[in-house]
């Protein structure tokens, strides 16, 4: 089948987050994690068929879609799940919050790796406990866990672990290797691991996705694992998203965390997801070769035509994650944005002089917006030259 990812109507004029935060103003906007490409005609014909119904009442989890989960789980990873294992929610930033508030005591403290998606960084605080970052270590030109220094600053107050993996924003896909050390670790200490792996269907090196959970019963029994069609088809906004709890007292205690605080999923998204998951493969397959095309292109950008930036092989996701230390600006987001491209900045994510570059876009938008980013670099011209 032809997917067409070059042509995508015209978003500025819309509701949409990404581009309303420009809007007026001549600014590409690259920052937040939603793709400018449609969503796949498998996805749209099932919503068009649940709107011409006509009601939209509270919804039920369709039977069908848990089959489709469970099938898929084990279809692409080997991993047999039960039905009963599956906590539906509205998003994965809702599944960050509980498993914060679910374990432990206020006070307790939560352990994640920088630098990383900012609700990593809100999330404890928000449900009164302690933040505990540890920076990634980076090792053979990519990012990695710095497993000793975790044993050493990890304290006898952490009850939680946050991990993102495939990692956001470094792009890393997490060799089976690297997640054992953090597994055994979480082990180790009797902490809960929540992993989020939302970005699990947008593998670029052709590598497998390893979800932590599988790495053995041990660790399954500690671990929630975050999932949802949202990033690889482009349907963040109809939020609809799971957890995998094998656990039965996790999973208790993740459910009575969520009463009255986090809604159902509405009946838009559990149509989506199944639509998604059941009949959109085609179409990711069609979407990773696209992203793969565009990827490239970054990266060669970015190491052969600017000098001052730098980057890492993207291994999955949509985002590069940008080195712009050496053009010595605190908020470099804010920098580029003067001269029409508007990426994420580091500081949100733990890592001041970085910035988050989305390139889920037709290619010529693409390529429109890394000439802006060059005008950028070149306008700092011999300053940029002379740091270290």
């Amino acid at each position: 089948m032809s997917f067409d990812f070059d042509t995508v109507p015209d978003r500025r004029e819309t509701d949409s987050l990404k581009w309303a935060r420009y809007r007026g103003r001549d600014v590409i906007p690259m920052w937040v994690a939603d793709m400018d490409f449609l969503s796949p005609p498998a996805v749209v014909e099932a919503l068009r068929t649940r709107v011409e119904h006509g009601i939209f009442g509270y919804a039920t989890v369709p039977s069908e879609l848990v089959q489709v989960v469970v099938a898929r789980m084990r279809e692409k990873y080997g991993w047999e799940i039960e039905p009963s294992w599956l906590v539906w929610l509205p998003g994965a930033v809702p599944g960050l919050n509980l498993a914060c508030r679910a374990y432990g005591e206020p006070g307790d403290e939560v352990v994640t790796f920088t630098p990383v998606y900012p609700p990593f960084l809100t999330a404890p605080p928000q449900s009164g406990r302690t933040l505990r970052t540890i920076p990634l270590r980076r090792e053979g030109g990519r990012y990695t866990f710095d497993a000793e220094r975790c044993a050493r600053e990890i304290s006898a107050r952490a009850k939680v672990l946050l991990l993102c993996n495939p990692h956001n924003p470094v792009g890393r896909r997490y060799e089976r290797a690297e997640l054992e050390r953090i597994a055994n670790l979480c082990v180790a200490r009797d902490l809960v691991l929540c992993s989020d792996e939302l970005h699990c269907d947008l593998i670029l090196d052709g590598g497998p996705h390893v979800p932590i959970a599988t790495l053995g019963p041990e660790v399954a029994d500690r671990t929630i694992t975050l999932m949802a069609p949202s990033k690889t088809f482009n349907v963040p906004g109809l939020n609809c998203a799971f957890a995998i709890i094998a656990n039965p007292e996790l999973r208790a205690k993740f459910k009575k965390a969520r009463e009255g605080i986090v809604p159902s999923v509405n009946a838009l998204g559990f149509t989506a997801c199944l639509a998604a998951y059941r009949d959109g493969e085609p179409w990711r397959l069609a979407l990773i070769d696209y992203l793969r095309g565009n990827r490239d292109l970054v990266q060669r950008f970015i190491r052969d035509e600017v000098e001052g930036l730098s980057m890492d092989d993207v291994q999955a996701t949509y985002l590069a994650w940008i080195d712009a230390r050496r053009l010595n600006r605190d908020k470099p987001a804010l920098f580029f944005e003067r001269f029409g491209v508007a990426p994420y900045d580091g500081r949100d994510f733990g890592a001041t002089g970085f910035v988050r570059l989305n390139f889920a876009c037709p290619r010529d938008l693409l390529r429109t917006g890394l000439a802006r980013l060059r005008q950028a670099v070149r306008s700092v011209g011999s300053e940029a030259q002379a740091l270290p």
